[in-house]
């Protein structure tokens, strides 16, 4: 029997990947604040998020969700609407689902809700689930979303992943992506490992493909059965070096982030 997924945010870079691969068995309901021309066989709704009704009406009928919506940069121009949408109406979104019975919520958070954590010493991963230290007002949101999922988790029983997405683009195009880059295609197996398996509370997952330079860890991806196929090391010869000033920002899981933001 197909199972339903509404996807928020699905007229936005990830949610195109994963139109291209849908995980198996699901079916996308997907919605935005302004709807593309729909292909055929595709469900959109328009739907913005910070709109409670809306959203209620969204999630009804459907299985899972996958929270792509909100402000997905720290730009000065969008700062004013970075906590009412991306705080808010990820609350909306988890009140919504829990009103309409669906278990389990995935939340496209972000390495920048992390993003003052430094590189381990001797070589160690960095847990998945290692506590936010956000790198930017953006960041800061992202940690909040994270917050917001752990208490629904706790209070309601939402069985809810965070996937901390790290670069996804469709190649690495800087020095640091080539530890961080998160392909398509790795996204694309990450939300369906995330659909599939097991999940008690919330839980904490890197967005990170099998890089050769990644310094992440691969725990909590391991636990959820998600295995990438991709390696940033393909991209190496054709990504320009790190300039010289920016080289100490690779330690930090925001990069530039903690250093040129506010």
């Amino acid at each position: 029997m197909q199972r339903t997924l509404l996807v928020t945010g699905a007229a936005g870079m990830l949610g195109r990947f994963l139109l291209r691969r849908p995980p198996e068995g699901w079916a996308l309901r997907l919605s935005d604040v302004a709807v593309p021309e729909a292909a055929p066989g595709e469900d959109w709704r328009q739907l913005d998020v910070t709109d409670p009704v809306a959203t209620a009406a969204a999630c009804d009928g459907v299985d899972a969700v996958l929270h792509l919506g909100g402000v997905a940069n720290n730009l000065a121009a969008t700062r004013d609407r970075l906590i009412p949408v991306n705080v808010g109406g990820t609350r909306n979104v988890l009140d919504a689902a829990t009103a309409a019975g669906v278990r389990r919520v995935l939340l496209a958070s972000s390495n920048h809700a992390v993003g003052f954590h430094r590189r381990p010493p001797g070589g160690r991963p960095l847990p998945d689930d290692v506590a936010c230290r956000p790198d930017s007002l953006y960041g800061v949101t992202k940690a909040a979303m994270e917050s917001l999922g752990g208490f629904y988790a706790d209070r309601y029983g939402t069985e809810v992943v965070l996937l901390r997405i790290g670069s996804c683009f469709e190649r690495p195009t800087s020095a640091r992506m080539l530890a961080t880059w998160l392909s398509p295609g790795d996204f694309c197996r990450l939300v369906g490992a995330a659909l599939r398996a097991p999940v008690t509370g919330c839980v904490p997952v890197w967005g990170v493909s099998a890089n050769t330079r990644r310094w992440w860890s691969t725990e909590g991806g391991d636990a959820l059965g998600y295995h990438p196929r991709d390696d940033a090391e393909a991209f190496a010869a054709e990504v320009p070096p790190e300039p010289a000033e920016q080289v100490p920002a690779a330690e930090t899981v925001g990069g530039s982030f903690p250093a040129g933001t506010r």
